[in-house]
């Protein structure tokens, strides 16, 4: 059967329909997808009974977020065979309803010239044109500054501009204009980037001050502002307007929920132009001392602790002490998120076909790393997962697996083994591919993965004990919080 449920992703806005009249029953502020969230999430029998019934319900709605939402959710379930059934069936029902016209952008994506794809979307708009908002237009932001950002890319600045006036969605603004300010940036046109960046951080502020409906549209903007604000201040530091750039930092500093080691590093860096070095030194002593400053800024706090005290003297021992506060935090982390649940076995072929099992490893520590070609924080990781591979290379009771999962290309192995070689790592790579049956990534399905990378680590008698996700911070202090879990996890 032709896989027709691979679809753009339409937003981060949830897709709200009308409930049937039949589920009356539901508290009058519910939603058709909450209550099917709070169904699917529950463990209760009878709740997944009711779950199927009210699927069935919705695949033979003449709403097409209805089916839309049956497919979903039957995804969700991975009842693969029903969602992608049922997807074609959405496809005829509504040739051009969203489904249909989310597939067509799909093959504009693949096009590999700017020039096809700007004849291709004049043609899709007349044949789709959505009307609406929200995530009823979506796809056609998603289309208008993917091309406006490959124009910018070749410099073509009018055509740029003509692409991404042609915005709909006003909550999707911001994560635009953020994206052509930047492509704008690389390409060294400043006076663009400036603009664009600008308008990116003005739209989301909008929504920030709270002026806006209290919607999931409006929070997905809001969420963007200080992130934006800070990029902007960045830019006009790169170009030397430190005083400016001092002003945006600001707005985000202020707020200390919106604080982070990254926004105080690139604050920390305004200052130090400004040679206000005591206060960058501060804002870096708070980074460093969270634990998840990269080695970047720990350089720099070193150079802005020579600037402030005069000398190196000293240093060591407080970089110690720092490192050992750390160290203990985490330790009691670790201590609080231990588990013991049972691991589930798996069979999977390495990058040169050899057959690798769960079971087969059983007496060691096992490690494994979720993961993809095209996620960046997994790749930011691999370095400090190299490192851990080194310091364990020959300990032969604990084994480090990296999983490649949830491909987006036909050619996953390829892909994989020419990433990892291209990088000189010398890692154990599984792959984790779809089932052509039932349409999943079996394993990375098993773990219950939400996002990667994605980190487990497995003690000798085949129990989960440790589950990592993302990756920030150092590459030193990364390895040492792995080797922590693998102390631990040996001795159950």
């Amino acid at each position: 059967m032709k896989n027709v449920n691979k679809v753009i992703v339409l937003s981060a806005v949830a897709i709200f329909a009308a409930r049937p009249a039949a589920w009356s029953q539901t508290k009058p502020a519910d939603t058709t997808r909450a209550y099917l969230n709070r169904l699917f999430m529950s463990k209760a029998p009878a709740d997944k009974s009711v779950m199927n019934t009210r699927l069935k319900e919705l695949s033979s709605s003449a709403n097409e977020k209805d089916m839309d939402l049956a497919v979903l959710f039957y995804a969700r379930m991975e009842n693969m065979r029903a969602s992608d059934s049922l997807a074609e069936v959405q496809i005829k029902k509504f040739p051009v309803g969203m489904r249909s016209r989310s597939l067509a952008a799909q093959e504009i994506f693949k096009m590999k010239t700017v020039s096809e794809k700007d004849a291709a979307y004049k043609n899709w708009i007349k044949i789709y044109n959505p009307q609406g908002n929200g995530e009823d237009v979506i796809t056609n932001d998603y289309l208008v500054s993917s091309i406006a950002q490959e124009y910018a890319k070749e410099k073509n600045t009018a055509k740029a501009i003509e692409y991404i006036d042609k915005l709909r969605v006003e909550f999707w603004k911001g994560n635009a204009y953020s994206g052509l300010g930047n492509t704008f940036k690389e390409t060294g046109d400043l006076k663009n980037a400036e603009i664009y960046l600008k308008k990116a951080m003005e739209s989301a502020k909008i929504y920030y001050d709270g002026k806006l409906p209290d919607e999931n549209s409006s929070k997905f903007a809001a969420s963007g502002y200080p992130g934006l604000t800070m990029t902007y201040a960045n830019l006009l530091f790169e170009m030397k307007r430190n005083d400016e750039a001092l002003k945006y930092a600001e707005l985000v500093m202020k707020n200390p929920k919106t604080a982070s080691p990254t926004a105080n590093y690139q604050y920390a860096k305004i200052l130090m132009a400004l040679n206000r070095n005591e206060e960058a030194y501060t804002m870096l002593e708070e980074a460093v001392k969270s634990g998840r400053a990269s080695d970047e800024m720990s350089q720099t706090f070193k150079k802005l602790y020579v600037k402030v005290k005069g000398s190196e003297k000293g240093f060591d021992q407080y970089a110690a002490e720092i490192k050992k506060g750390i160290l203990a935090g985490i330790q009691q982390k670790l201590k609080k998120e231990m588990v013991s649940t049972p691991a589930k076995d798996f069979i999977l072929k390495d990058i040169d076909g050899k057959t690798v099992s769960l079971s087969s490893l059983r007496g060691k520590v096992v490690i494994l790393d979720f993961w993809a070609t095209w996620c960046g924080p997994c790749k930011a990781s691999f370095p400090a997962m190299q490192m851990a591979v080194n310091k364990y290379k020959a300990d032969p009771n604990v084994q480090f697996l990296f999983i490649h999962t949830w491909e987006r290309s036909a050619t996953p192995l390829k892909d994989a083994a020419d990433f990892i070689k291209s990088m000189n790592y010398q890692f154990d790579v599984l792959m984790d591919t779809k089932d052509p049956e039932t349409k999943s990534n079996k394993v990375v399905s098993d773990y219950n993965v939400k996002g990667i990378p994605s980190k487990f680590v497995i003690d000798p008698k085949g129990n989960i004990r440790f589950n990592l996700m993302g990756f920030e911070g150092g590459n030193e202090i990364a390895v040492e919080e792995i080797s922590m879990m693998i102390d631990m996890a040996r001795k159950g």
